[in-house]
This record gives structure tokens, sequence and C-alpha cells, in this order.
């Protein structure tokens, strides 16, 4: 709906935020004529934004799929709170009410009352310790991660309020609704012109979310397997420490021995270390962080009108909320869910239509003809098809690095095109000059 209908008619029919000076579809930013905007020339030498150099240089623009990704995000932020608390609000209640009151256990907590359950003090100590160490680096290092003490206690509320409703997301959909943008977003009306703490406040607003939640989903494995929750705890414990060292070893190591990594692939053409995941995370950085939501989406900003999507999200499951209550037994109404529509559209950029489709296909190939013909076999092995296939992309990614990429050979085949369509990287406006695009 949005990469083949909302996005093609912004574009060519509406020139939406000025659409047609810019591609179509890029992970990039723009100034005014198109070319990509150098961050370097607004920046101090703390990382700040330089108001005299940004007011000189110019204002930032968006691709159109790039700016309406945002406005999904806004939407999918709102339709989220709104759809859990209608549809799931009173079960919330009745849940918490009899958690405090000792309910009864199924059978797994009560085959689970075998073994020592974790002290309620050891997360106590983790979350304690975690607090003291984050803020005392809010104070030891503020000038180097610009968030202040305050910045990291809103950060920990946001994760509280809205790890729950997403939760509930996932376990009802096995999709998790991000709110990046929305964390970004908040930070950035309160601290503008700071990149790097925005970033620190996405990672202890948003990410707390993601480990929370994938912890949860471990221990409920943990339960179904009947593992004793210390064994789960300390598994846990040691392997997110590992990790964390691991994951910044290999960093260190990548950026000293490859040469220009995460350079923009236009500059590279061969090279596979252009890091497009992460190229979004920088623009995000510089879109909330370094130039701020008030200057792209307050009042006289571009994109202001992309805030009402606040509020449309807020009321679109509301009616599916009450024709659901009106036609009790259309079973298919509630299983609208506005906040996985949405996020269809979440991961663009930096993936691309051709990602999506294929997606698309695989999903209707699985899901379609494999649960229509065969559905006793798709009922007992769903879960293991679904491990087999990320084990599968796992594994070939290793292979494919190790046996071709780090030796310098790169697979190009029709599959690894980018959408098989070169203009799609170039404006299309009259009289826009840019290097390598035609001028129409």
């Amino acid at each position: 709906m949005f990469i083949y209908i909302i996005v093609p008619i912004c574009y060519w029919k509406f020139n939406t935020f000025d659409a047609q000076k810019f591609p179509i579809f890029s992970n990039q930013l723009f100034t005014a004529t198109g070319h990509k905007y150098d961050t370097t020339k607004i920046l101090t030498k703390n990382y700040d934004l330089d108001i005299n150099a940004y007011n000189n240089y110019g204002k930032l623009y968006l691709s159109p799929l790039f700016a309406l990704s945002i406005g999904s995000g806004f939407l999918r932020f709102t339709a989220t709170l709104t759809h859990v608390a209608l549809f799931y609000g009173r079960d919330i209640l009745k849940q918490s009410r009899s958690a405090m009151n000792n309910a009864k256990l199924d059978v797994h907590g009560k085959l689970m009352k075998a073994y020592k359950q974790v002290p309620e003090w050891w997360f106590q100590i983790l979350l304690l310790g975690s607090i003291v160490v984050s803020l005392l680096m809010s104070f030891v290092w503020k000038t180097d991660v610009q968030l202040p003490w305050w910045g990291m206690l809103f950060a920990f509320a946001l994760a509280i309020v809205v790890t729950l409703p997403i939760g509930v997301i996932q376990a009802t959909t096995n999709q998790q609704p991000g709110y990046d943008i929305i964390a970004q977003f908040m930070i950035g009306y309160a601290l503008p012109g700071k990149p790097i703490a925005n970033l620190l406040f996405k990672i202890y607003g948003r990410i707390s979310t993601v480990h929370a939640l994938t912890f949860l989903a471990d221990l409920k494995l943990g339960q179904y397997m009947k593992i004793p929750p210390r064994c789960m705890y300390v598994a846990q414990l040691v392997g997110t420490i590992l990790s964390g060292i691991v994951n910044l070893a290999v960093a260190w190591w990548m950026l000293d021995h490859i040469k220009d990594i995460c350079m923009d692939d236009a500059v590279h053409h061969d090279s596979p270390w252009t890091c497009p995941k992460y190229r979004v995370t920088f623009d995000a950085s510089v879109i909330w962080g370094l130039i701020g939501p008030r200057r792209l989406f307050g009042p006289g900003g571009l994109y202001r009108n992309l805030v009402w999507l606040f509020l449309i999200g807020a009321v679109l499951p509301v009616p599916v909320w009450v024709l659901s209550k009106i036609f009790p037994d259309k079973k298919w109404i509630p299983l609208i869910n506005i906040p996985v529509i949405s996020y269809g559209f979440a991961g663009m950029p930096p993936a691309t239509p051709t990602n999506i489709s294929s997606w698309l296909i695989t999903g209707m190939i699985f899901n379609f003809f494999v649960f229509r013909y065969y559905k006793r076999w798709w009922q007992k092995y769903n879960y293991v098809l679904s491990a087999a296939l990320d084990a599968g992309t796992a594994f070939m990614g290793v292979l494919i690095f190790f046996a071709l990429q780090s030796a310098g050979h790169n697979l190009k085949w029709w599959g690894s095109e980018m959408d098989h369509c070169p203009l799609a990287s170039c404006p299309t406006a009259p009289g826009i000059v840019v290097d390598g695009c035609p001028v129409f």
C-alpha cells in the first residue's frame, strides 16, 4: 500500500514536499538543489549544530519515501497505544490484579515450582547498578555523551511505559512495532543540536525495550522447556556481557582494518561495506539530533503536516474496535491490526521494494499454498521452518563473506541489483543537475 500506491501518488501526482527534486527512494539527506547534504559544514568541533553555518548552507530535505516512513512511525506509535488500550486494556488490568493477589499457576508454573526461583533482589541489583553506571557516565563524560542526567531518567521512564503495550502486540502478532522515531522526536525537542545525545536516548529508551522483550521471550521458552530459572538468568547475563565485549572488539577491528568502511556506495561501487542500515541511523541522528524536529516538523517546517499522523494513528483503531463489538460473530474484524499494518513500512529505508516484494512472495508461498494443502504439516513444523530460514540466512551470510567478499569477489546477479531502475536514484524535476543523472 505504501510502496506501490501512496509513495508514487505523492511523488508523481502531487509532488509532495518538493519530492521530484530528489530521488523517489533514497536513504540520503539532500539540499534544496538535489545534492547530498554535507553535515560536516554545519558541525562545531564538539559535534553540535553551528546555527550560522546551517542558515548559510541551507535547509535539509528528505526523499519522499524517507519522509513518509517517518510519518508512518508517528502513526504507529499512537495506534499501538490506542489498539492495546481498547482491545487488551481490560485483560491487562485483570492480569495485573491477579498477579498482585498470587493468581493460580498454570501447569507450566506448577512444574517450575520444583526449581529454586530467581530472587527479586537479583533483578533489582542489576537494574540499580545499570542506572548508577549510566548516570555516572552522564556526569563524568557529559561533554562527550551530551545527554544530561535528566535525559537518562526520561529514557528509563519511556522504556517502562511503552514496554507493556509493545509486548502485547508482539505476543499476539509476532511483530514488534518500534518507537525509535518517537524517542528521538521527544529528545530532539528537549535537546536540539545534540546528535550524540539523541542516539544515546534512543539506545536507553528504545533498545532497552527490545532487550527486555527478548529476555522475557527467552525466560518463557525456558519455562516451556523446564530449564531452571537461575540457570536461565545466569546464561542471559553472561551472554549479554560476552556479546557486548565481542561486538565492541569487532567494531574497533573493522574501523582500524577496513578502508572507507560505511562510505557512500555511489563513491565506492564495488565495496560491500556501505552499511545501509547504519547510514539510516546516522541520518536519523542528523534529523532528530543535529537539525532538530522543530526546524523540520514544527511551525513553518516543510514536513509539519506529517505530525497530523499522531492524531490519525490514535483514531484509526477506534472504528475497528467499535465494529468488533457491533459484529462479535465476525472474527476477522479484531484481526485488523493498525499497528502491524503500519509496521510493514518501518524498515524502509534501508530496505528496498525488492526486499519487500521478495518477503511478500515468500510469505505467500509458505502461508497460502503450504497452509492450504499441507495444513497438518504446517501446524507441526511452522516454528521449525521459521528457525531454519533464519539459520540458513545467517549461515549463508557468514559463508559468502569469508568465501567470497573477504577475497574481493562480489556476487552480482539479478537478485542483487537495486530494483533494476537506475533512474530511481535520480531527481526528475526540470533543471535539477546532479552528477551521473540526466537533466529533465
